[in-house]
């Protein structure tokens, strides 16, 4: 409930910010900006936040970012009504607004799987995209009468008071016991994080059709005031029912996406979502009727939620709970960052070339993605298990003082496999799908190679940065889908590898 009021001071402050720039030269531009601005430190802090929303407190989070949010919203708030708010410090206050916001979500988000059960997780998802999608309806609503009726200022105010009610939340919330992790170093945290992601097909697939999506998706939200105001002839009320006939479909659309993927697949979902944003894109750009607006804008909402929350919820799901937070700002970073990136261009070429032709090339490109998507789908993953497999560690090594070795050396691992000759192709390809497992979970480089002298053994090589990070690779990082691999390669070859560990002797 404190996120759904937080959220809707957040859509009234965007609101207020976007129609405070309406009047002003180069105001496409501006107006554009200002999504952009918001969206801008998901890319320079995405990583950093994953990292820290890991392993520390995520409580201790949300209550340092809301603090710092009530700060600068009450900044821009004063400065406001002062009248000393100028278009550079507006989209600066906004830029630190997204910075609290980046910094925040990880730790949020993985807090919520702390709390839900697993069997939940999909259901939970559609909840909190309801949540999103009422504060979409109703905050750009409020904001709109708002504006009209007492001013921008008042706006902004309103603002710091829904994060002010945020942050007394949190504060009264004393039942929190946080997980105890394994800490890592910074850096070595962030690179397995990134390391995860750029190794697994699944993710790096989602990732790439959400950014293919969210580019050109974004060119009807940051556009839209001047649909409202060029297009239709309304005022900032006008404006905020807009957004509200979209957040109200995405309500609807949330609504039903626990009934539709029972139904329909995933690739399913979000490809028909990715069709039907781009004709409601085109629609709504080219109507001149305010009523069939509204009800193109209200569908194309439904389209949008089952896009996004079909990811959202599907990335939350696959993603193992050793890097989850971690692989979480990635996603934020690949949404916002397209947002960024799509509210930007669609701003500049505007200003060139117009708004209809932008919008209706946006919609094209939508309708091409879904195509596309058709003819390839996404990747299955039901089947695989991604829960913490439960095997032995390896014990500490035991090693002479006087070499003064330390959990930092950079660590090797060589495993030799026996393989009868007729296995030898099968365990080769097998091994490749053992390649991706490894370099996933924290090998850097990745070699396999035959015994010249002995050709029924095979000798796969990994390193990893620390004896430290190999601990983290055996005891917390493999799933249960890691250990299928591993077993399936030892019934190719005649068992279990012989296993060798090196460590650095390096200063």
């Amino acid at each position: 409930m404190a996120v759904v009021v937080a959220d809707i001071g957040g859509w009234m402050q965007t609101v207020g910010a976007q129609w405070l720039l309406v009047g002003q030269p180069n105001a496409t531009v501006l107006v554009a900006l200002v999504s952009t601005a918001a969206a801008v430190p998901f890319l320079i802090l995405g990583i950093p936040a994953g990292v820290l929303g890991e392993f520390l407190n995520r409580r201790r989070i949300l209550i340092a970012v809301q603090g710092f949010q009530v700060v600068v919203g009450s900044a821009l708030a004063v400065l406001t009504v002062i009248g000393e708010m100028s278009p550079a410090l507006l989209l600066t206050l906004t830029f630190l607004l997204g910075a609290g916001d980046v910094l925040q979500l990880p730790a949020y988000q993985a807090l919520v799987q702390e709390i839900v059960p697993r069997t939940q997780l999909t259901r939970s998802t559609s909840l909190s995209a309801i949540g999103i999608n009422i504060s979409r309806a109703v905050g750009p609503a409020l904001a709109g009468l708002a504006i009209s009726t007492v001013g921008i200022g008042f706006v902004f105010a309103l603002n710091v008071a829904t994060s002010m009610f945020f942050l007394i939340t949190v504060l009264r919330w004393r039942g929190y016991a946080p997980p105890t992790p394994h800490v890592e170093p910074f850096i070595d945290a962030a690179r397995a994080g990134l390391r995860y992601v750029l190794y697994s097909g699944v993710v790096r697939n989602l990732f790439l059709r959400l950014s293919l999506f969210i580019i050109p998706a974004n060119a009807l939200w940051a556009l839209l005031p001047f649909i409202a105001s060029s297009r239709l002839h309304l005022g900032s009320d006008g404006y905020g029912f807009l957004l509200a006939a979209l957040g109200l479909g995405s309500v609807s659309g949330a609504l039903l996406l626990p009934l539709t993927r029972t139904r329909f697949s995933l690739n399913s979902t979000t490809a028909a979502g990715a069709a039907l944003f781009g004709a409601g894109t085109i629609a709504a750009t080219l109507s001149a009727s305010l009523p069939l607006t509204l009800v193109v804008l209200f569908v194309t909402g439904v389209a949008w939620i089952d896009v996004v929350a079909s990811f959202s919820a599907a990335v939350q799901i696959f993603l193992p709970t050793w890097v989850r937070s971690r692989g979480l700002s990635v996603y934020q970073i690949i949404f916002f960052g397209g947002a960024a990136l799509g509210s930007a261009l669609a701003g500049v070429v505007a200003e060139a070339l117009g708004i209809t032709l932008v919008n209706v090339v946006a919609g094209i490109l939508l309708l091409v993605l879904a195509s596309i998507q058709f003819l390839r789908p996404l990747p299955r993953f039901e089947n695989i298990d991604q829960s913490t497999a439960i095997i032995p560690t390896i014990d500490q090594v035991i090693v002479d003082s006087e070499l003064d070795f330390t959990d930092d050396a950079t660590t090797l691992v060589i495993s030799r496999w026996d393989v009868a000759p007729e296995q030898h192709a099968l365990f080769i390809d097998h091994m490749r799908a053992v390649e991706a497992s490894r370099r996933r979970t924290g090998a850097r480089h990745w070699e396999l190679y035959v015994d010249k002298d002995h050709r029924d053994s095979f000798v796969e090589i990994f390193d990893i940065g620390s004896w430290r990070e190999h601990l983290e690779q055996d005891r917390s990082r493999l799933t249960e889908y890691d250990h299928q691999l591993l077993s399936a390669a030892a019934e190719l070859a005649s068992g279990p590898p012989e296993l060798t560990q090196l460590i650095s002797t390096d200063r």
